[in-house]
C-alpha cells in the first residue's frame, strides 16, 4: 500500500528550496534526508538506485528522486517527489524568463553579460571537474578527445549520439572491465513486469515517432515537446552535458535566440534543484505570456518525462544487469565520451560568443578560480556575476 503522498510532497519540497551545487550535492542531500534522517530505506538500496540512474540517460538526480518517490509511493509517490523537487525552481525560471527584459531596461545589458559570463565559469568547472574522475586514465582521456573531436566533424544531434556510443563501445573493449558485486538487502520494488514493458514501448514510441510528427507540423507545442524530449532521452550524464544538446534544439533551430539561452543557463545556476529546471526558461523565452506559461510546462514535462520512463522500464531488470562483467567497461566509456561533448559546447557556443574582449577572460578566470579554489557556491557567483555585470554595463 502506498505511503502517504504528503509526506513524499512535504519532504521533496524542502530539498527543492534548498538542495544548492548539481547532481552530486542533490544525492548527497537525498542520501542525508532519506537513508540517514527518515530512514525510507537502507545505505545498499539507495546505493542500487542511485547506480541505476547514473548509467541511464537523464537527470540523474531527479531520476534518484523520482525512484525514491516511487519506492516510497508507487507511481504517484514518484510523481509527487518529481514535481515538489522541481518546481521551486522551475516557477523561478519562469519569472525570470518573462521580466528578463525588464531586468535589462533597470540594469541594462551588463546583466545578461554577466550572467553569461558565470556560466562559462560554471561549464569550465564542470569539464574540470568531470575529466579530473570520468577521464582518469590514458584510455579514458583519449575517448574524450575523440569524442570531441566526432561532435566537432558531425555537427548536431547525429554527432552527439554517435560520439556517446563509440565512447561506450571502445570502453567495451578497451577498459578493463571490474565484476560488480550485488548489493544485498536491497528493497524490493513492486513495478510489475508488464508495466515496466509499457513504459519503454511508450519511451521508443515517443523518440522516434514525435520527430516524423513535429517534421509535419508548423505547431510549436509540439516542437517544443519534440526537441526536450529528445534532449532528455540522450543526455548521458545529466546536468551540464544537457547544454549542447538543448542548444542545437532551440537555438539552431531559432526558437530561443543565443543570448537569451546564455543568461537563463547562467541563472539556472541560481537556483536550487535540478538543472534540468533550464527547459522550464527556455519554454518560457520561446513565447510572449500568456502562451509562455503552457510553453514551459510543455518543455519541463518532455525533458524529465524520457528519464522517468527508463527508470520505471529498467528499474526491474537492473539488479540482474549490474552483476554482468561488461556494464562497467560500457558505462566508463560512455562517461568519458560525454566530457568531450561538454569541452566541445565550452567552445561554440559559450566561450565565442561570450568572451569578447580581454576583461572578459579575466572575470571568467576569476569566477573559475573563485568556483574551484575558493569554493564559492554557484548561486553566490550568478548574484555577483549579475551585479558586476551591471555595474560595468553603467559605465
Amino acid at each position: 500500500m502506498s505511503r502517504p503522498l504528503p509526506e513524499i510532497f512535504a519532504a521533496f519540497t524542502k530539498l527543492g528550496l534548498t538542495s544548492f551545487g548539481g547532481p552530486v550535492a542533490h544525492m548527497s542531500f537525498f542520501r542525508a534526508e532519506f537513508v540517514t534522517k527518515r530512514k525510507w530505506l537502507s545505505e545498499s538500496a539507495y546505493a542500487d538506485l542511485v547506480a541505476l540512474c547514473q548509467f541511464l540517460p537523464g537527470p540523474s538526480s531527479s531520476q534518484v528522486g523520482f525512484a525514491l518517490g516511487l519506492q516510497r509511493g508507487g507511481l504517484l509517490g514518484g510523481l509527487a517527489a518529481f514535481t515538489a523537487f522541481t518546481l521551486p525552481s522551475a516557477v523561478f525560471l519562469v519569472l525570470f524568463a518573462l521580466f528578463a527584459d525588464t531586468l535589462s531596461a533597470l540594469f541594462g545589458t551588463g546583466l545578461i553579460h554577466g550572467l553569461k559570463l558565470v556560466a562559462t565559469a560554471v561549464v569550465a568547472q564542470a569539464i574540470l571537474g568531470m575529466s579530473l574522475s570520468l577521464c582518469n586514465t590514458r584510455t579514458t582521456a583519449t575517448i574524450a578527445i575523440l569524442s570531441l573531436l566526432i561532435v566537432t566533424i558531425v555537427v548536431g544531434p547525429l554527432g552527439q549520439i554517435a560520439a556517446i556510443l563509440f565512447g561506450a563501445i571502445l570502453g567495451r573493449f578497451a577498459i578493463k572491465s571490474v565484476q560488480s558485486e550485488p548489493n544485498e538487502h536491497v528493497s524490493p520494488l513492486l513495478i510489475p513486469v508488464s508495466a515496466a514493458n509499457s513504459a519503454l514501448i511508450i519511451f521508443v514510441v515517443l523518440l522516434f515517432g514525435l520527430p516524423i510528427l513535429a517534421q509535419n507540423t508548423t505547431d510549436l507545442r509540439l516542437e517544443l515537446f519534440d526537441s526536450f524530449y529528445r534532449a532528455g532521452a540522450l543526455v548521458f550524464g545529466g546536468g551540464h552535458v544537457v547544454l549542447p544538446l538543448l542548444e542545437t534544439e532551440v537555438v539552431a533551430t531559432g526558437i530561443v535566440n543565443k543570448d537569451s539561452f546564455l543568461a537563463g543557463y547562467g541563472m539556472t545556476q541560481a537556483v536550487p534543484g535540478p538543472i534540468f529546471s533550464f527547459a522550464a526558461f527556455l519554454g518560457a523565452a520561446s513565447a510572449p505570456f500568456p502562451d509562455a506559461i503552457f510553453n514551459a510546462i510543455i518543455a519541463t514535462i518532455a525533458i524529465f518525462l524520457p528519464g522517468f520512463l527508463l527508470v520505471y522500464a529498467i528499474m526491474p531488470y537492473w539488479q540482474k544487469f549490474r552483476t554482468m562483467h561488461a556494464a562497467k567497461s560500457l558505462l566508463s566509456g560512455a562517461n568519458a565520451a560525454v566530457v568531450g561533448l561538454l569541452g566541445a559546447a565550452f567552445f561554440s557556443p559559450i566561450w565565442q560568443s561570450t568572451v569578447l574582449n580581454p576583461l572578459d577572460f579575466a572575470l571568467v578566470a576569476m569566477a573559475f578560480v573563485l568556483l574551484t579554489k575558493w569554493k564559492v557556491p554557484p548561486w553566490l557567483m550568478v548574484l555577483v556575476g549579475a551585479i558586476v555585470g551591471s555595474l560595468l554595463g553603467m559605465l
